[in-house]
């Protein structure tokens, strides 16, 4: 899998929810964005055939594509990199983009230590995810993502409305952008 040109500001994650309108999702997407393929739902053999019909989209498109899988996984699917918690990208994997997920300091902290490119920050707003969950909201968000030594990518509720709102320049979704 070749390397990314630039770091994508714009991530659609996949789930089990927005799984039937992923690929009008990745079609809609401006190009260049990232592509998060999760999918845990599913097992195995239907999970590499859901992944790499959706791969083959998001890359028409010139999308990053990230698998939250192993890095052996990841590079035999032909993603461009992985995703999980810090403690799950090391040691450090320097083909293959290293998304970490965060929550708080201590996670930001775990994820520059094992090597993360970016952080998913959240959840930045209420989730349909967590329903009842407490956010970070705008302020606390901010205040944790300007610890971090690389990219943050603001997950949690977003939207473009949100995201207007919170006023970073990446940012992720499940639903807002399915």
């Amino acid at each position: 899998m070749t390397k990314i040109q630039a770091f994508p500001s714009l991530w659609l994650l996949s789930d089990e929810r927005n799984d039937a309108v992923l690929g009008d999702a990745l079609a809609r997407l401006p190009r260049g964005s990232g592509f998060i393929y999760r999918h845990y739902h599913l097992p195995d053999p239907e999970r590499w055939e859901r992944f790499r019909a959706l791969r083959h989209l998001a890359l028409s498109r010139d999308h990053t594509v990230i698998l939250a899988d192993s890095a052996l996984t990841a590079r035999e699917w032909g993603a461009h990199g992985i995703y999980g918690a810090p403690r799950s990208l090391y040691p450090q994997r320097g083909d293959l983009l290293q998304l970490a997920t965060a929550h708080d300091l201590r996670e930001i902290a775990d994820a520059q230590r094992f090597g993360a490119d970016a952080i998913l920050l959240s959840p930045a707003f209420p989730t349909n995810s967590h329903p009842g969950a407490p956010a970070l909201g705008p302020t606390r968000f901010r205040l944790l993502a300007a610890r971090a030594c690389v990219p943050v990518i603001a997950l949690g509720g977003m939207d473009e409305r949100r995201a207007a709102r919170l006023d970073w320049p990446c940012w992720a979704a499940i639903d807002g952008l399915s």
